[in-house]
């Protein structure tokens, strides 16, 4: 478990009037956060000791162990004897719980016509940043020839040395580097007439050492990398925000005396997203280095002659090398990534989803009336989601990849990673629909992609 740490949090902060005449006003501040820890990062810890968890296994059809409901039933006597395998979960002694720098300063200024105008920029910097490493897992035993010469594990684990029953030993570190900052602008201006107006627009970049998952092994096959997964570096998080705009309008306005009508507007254009995040990795299918994690950043080949593709069939169809080849080289000629860092290896999180444009309205009508000295009132509401997509079937539809994406947004582009005999990785290009891939995204099929809309009636008294 960490041992206990002193965390100090000095801070400063400021507000201007810069003339005194609330016209325009300079805020910021600057200092050191630290906050409530993500406890599972040391929940692991308590049940991964090697020592706490016995495990019945029977993988035979049959009714060996019918349901009992006393929880006893089938509990093993202890015997003192190690387990055949386990994993541990273990603290660096120097770990202290998160901090980060953080800056910001903002300007609020009255614009002429009643316009007031906000700016804002922030800057974060880790300080004490979270990772994990493997301590079982050895050095890279050969590596790879060819423009992908990457490091190669041919005993991925210890525990080959006999005695060594230990899996994984997944230890909770302290690293440096990874931060963020964030760009905005906001414009807003109310009128008399009832119309409220409000744009912005934001941009901004998020880098870490790793993206937190639940467990200590989920959080660790997270990290895509091409080379060592005990020391992948500082890459893109998965939570990097981009590009963003909006505008809002709100009109309201009392037509019938006896209730104002009201009309909302939402605009907004950012990054697609999955059920997790709007970034990507290019990866293999499966473990191409060798290390026992599917997290395997590709190379990106500066032509077809640096690919070297095994011949494969689906369905009916034979793929031979060439043919892949020459899919693969039109597959990065048309992703703007790709394109952009041939004879590169992927970044982690570098590929971003298509920008979304989506419109969204509301309409209501407020009733009031009194009667025997009570108050009553209705409102009538229709909201509309995606309402462009109910003017025009190909407005606000989001995107989705065309090769499979798993749980940790990785793009499965290369699947059955191998070696040939002149030591070069070999490899196969996805197939969809029994089709070599031809495109990184195509529409996607949500129920978000297509207008939705509620009709409602409140009634309100008193």
């Amino acid at each position: 478990m960490p041992d206990p740490k002193v965390l100090w949090s000095p801070r400063l902060g400021f507000n201007w009037d810069v003339n005194n005449d609330q016209k325009t006003q300079v805020r910021g501040g600057t200092g050191i956060f630290s906050g409530k820890p993500a406890y599972v990062w040391v929940s692991n810890q308590l049940g991964n000791t090697g020592v706490l968890i016995a495990e019945i296994r029977n993988t035979a059809a049959g009714t060996a162990f019918p349901f009992n409901p006393d929880p006893d039933h089938y509990k093993l006597a202890p015997t003192g004897a190690s387990a055949s395998s386990y994993t541990l979960n273990i603290t660096d002694p120097e770990f202290k719980f998160p901090q980060v720098w953080r800056t910001n300063i903002g300007v609020d200024h009255r614009l002429p016509a009643g316009f007031i105008s906000t700016t804002e920029y922030f800057y974060a910097k880790n300080l004490n940043g979270v990772y994990y490493i493997d301590a079982n897992l050895p050095a890279a035993q050969a590596a790879f020839s060819g423009a992908d010469a990457r490091a190669r594990w041919t005993a991925s684990r210890l525990n080959a040395t006999p005695g060594n029953v230990v899996n994984n030993a997944y230890v909770l570190k302290n690293g440096k580097g990874g931060g963020s900052w964030n760009f905005a602008e906001m414009v807003t201006r109310s009128f008399r007439s009832g119309l409220s107006l409000r744009a912005a627009y934001s941009y901004g970049e998020s880098t870490t050492l790793v993206d937190p998952e639940s467990t200590a092994a989920t959080t660790f096959a997270r990290v895509t990398h091409y080379n060592d997964p005990n020391n992948a570096g500082v890459q893109n998080s998965m939570f990097f925000p981009g590009h963003r705009a909006y505008v809002t309008a709100t009109f309201s306005r009392e037509y019938f005396k006896f209730g104002a009508t009201t009309v909302s507007a939402f605009w907004e254009t950012r990054p697609s997203t999955n059920s997790a995040s709007s970034r990507l990795s290019y990866t293999f299918a499966s473990d191409m280095n060798g290390d026992a994690s599917t997290n395997d950043l590709i190379y990106i080949p500066s032509d077809q002659s640096e690919m070297n593709f095994s011949q494969f069939t689906a369905g009916t169809r034979t793929f031979t090398p060439a043919e892949q080849a020459a899919a693969f080289d039109a597959f990065i000629q048309q992703d703007p990534y790709l394109s952009e860092h041939r004879g590169e290896y992927a970044q982690r999180n570098a590929l971003s989803y298509p920008m979304l444009r989506r419109l969204d309205l509301s309409v209501s009508q407020d009733v009031f009336k009194s009667l025997g000295g009570k108050r009553h009132g209705f409102q009538v509401r229709a909201d509309i989601l995606n309402f462009g997509n109910m003017l025009n079937h190909n407005w606000g539809g989001g995107s989705r990849t065309l090769a499979a994406v798993n749980s940790n947004n990785q793009v499965s582009i290369l699947t059955n990673p191998g070696i040939d005999a002149s030591g070069r990785s070999t490899y196969r290009l996805a197939v969809v629909n029994n089709e070599l891939v031809t495109k990184t995204f195509t529409p996607s099929l949500f129920s978000s992609d297509v207008y939705e809309f509620m009709l409602s009636v409140r009634y309100t008294f008193n």
